[in-house]
């Protein structure tokens, strides 16, 4: 596989060194990306990069995923519009093991292979350089006018917003360089992938290898990803979609996949998967052909919910997502754990009621006509349920006087009543 070319066609480059495509095809080639450290969880405006690395490996080069311990701690400057909070070590090496543990899903780290993944943090080789070393040893390679002309800098120092850069997130330059420098050195590291966003940073980097040892590095970035709309990638309004369960479900995960619109989907199913091109172009034209059936989206969703959580979980987010939109059972429904259970029915219009009244028992028409409003009058539910469009828990019931008891409640404080195909109303028991 010519890893140059399989991001191409799946327009993952933006900007390419000259000479990176006959390194790598000369040879088994190192190469990093960094990952910053604010958190103990990827989110999936890191998967760009980590599927580069995924691609990496694929095409028989060493992966080498750099946290960014000793960087987190200053910030990245680029195309912030403030300075970011610092990090103290404890943090960051939580974070670096919680990192782990989810690029190992992407990456082979456990292989006897010589392409086998590497994990490595800066801070490793930071924390025992002194100021003095530093400038005296790598600032004196770099002048202040080629860092002034990164346009990382530039739009920070020029927006209209910008109370200017401190010293230390100016540094972040010479430092993540640093970081190319020593890998180069160590771990024989050719090549820096990442964002469009770091091209700036990259090249200083592949400059203070040329002006130190003279060697000769290389460069590749891909797009920022953004949506159709030109609005920013992987933000929802609960913020950002995280690959660790506990920030964001895999049932929100799926979903979140499921509802890219077709266009988006087209560009994201090359991005975020690994299926082959003709696999992606048949599922276009499938596309094209019953757009409404959405098998981009489905397969995409498949593809990523697999991959960051399992199939199990991914079954789970397809059973929840029936509920709503499918012919999902009450089986199904109990089946769910309460944060999906609540998670599908977000926004759903609820109503408090009294456990005593289940507890000895109500009649149907009594809880929704009466202790709730699902239906306005007992004579509109009579004629609904005639016509057989009222469900309690997903099965129908037959008369409007039907029991409702606590054998109803799901996790002993919950039932859906339904009215028509689309309308769920969620009866809280308190």
């Amino acid at each position: 596989m010519n890893f140059v070319e399989e991001l191409r066609w799946r327009g993952m480059i933006q900007e390419i060194m000259p000479g990176t495509e006959e390194q790598l095809q000369k040879e088994l080639t190192s190469g990093y990306v960094g990952i910053d450290p604010t958190a103990d969880s990827l989110h999936i405006g890191h998967l760009v990069s980590v599927m580069i690395l995924k691609h990496f490996q694929r095409a028989g080069h060493r992966p080498v995923a750099l946290i960014g311990g000793a960087t987190g701690m200053i910030g990245d400057p680029s195309m912030k519009s403030s300075e970011r909070n610092l990090l103290d070590e404890a943090t960051l090496r939580h974070n670096q093991e919680s990192l782990k543990k989810q690029l190992a899903k992407f990456l082979d780290f456990e292989s006897d292979k010589p392409n086998a993944a590497v994990l490595v943090n800066n801070y490793d080789w930071m924390k025992e350089f002194s100021f003095l070393s530093f400038i005296r040893d790598i600032g004196k390679h770099i002048t202040v006018n080629y860092m002034m002309a990164k346009d990382s800098v530039k739009k920070r120092l020029s927006g209209e917003a910008s109370e200017g850069m401190s010293f230390t997130e100016f540094s972040y330059q010479l430092m993540q360089a640093y970081d190319y420098l020593y890998l180069y050195d160590k771990l024989g590291v050719r090549i820096q992938m990442g964002g469009s966003d770091q091209w700036g940073n990259i090249t200083t980097g592949t400059e203070l290898i040329r002006r130190k040892v003279g060697g000769e590095a290389f460069a590749l970035v891909c797009p920022l990803i953004t949506k159709a709309d030109g609005t920013k990638f992987g933000k929802t309004e609960s913020g950002n979609v995280w690959l660790d369960r506990r920030y964001t479900s895999p049932y929100k995960f799926y979903q979140f996949w499921l509802n890219v619109t077709d266009v988006d989907a087209e560009r994201y199913i090359k991005i975020f998967t690994a299926l082959s091109k003709d696999e992606i172009d048949s599922l276009i034209e499938e596309q094209k052909v019953a757009p409404h059936l959405r098998p981009l989206q489905k397969r995409l969703a498949k593809e990523v919910t697999v991959m960051v959580h399992s199939e199990e979980d991914y079954d789970q987010a397809v059973e929840a997502s029936n509920i709503l939109f499918g012919n999902a059972t009450a089986d199904a429904l109990k089946r769910l754990d309460e944060d999906t259970f609540l998670q599908v029915f977000e926004g759903v219009p609820s109503f408090e009621v009294s456990k005593d009244d289940i507890a000895s028992g109500i009649k149907a028409v009594d809880l929704l006509a009466e202790k709730t409003s699902v239906f306005p009058s007992k004579g509109e539910m009579r004629k609904t349920v005639q016509a057989g469009g009222v469900m309690i828990n997903k099965e129908k019931i037959s008369n409007f006087d039907d029991e409702i008891n606590t054998s109803h409640l799901i996790a002993e404080k919950y039932i859906i009543a339904q009215k028509g195909k689309k309308n769920y109303f969620l009866l809280i028991v308190k």
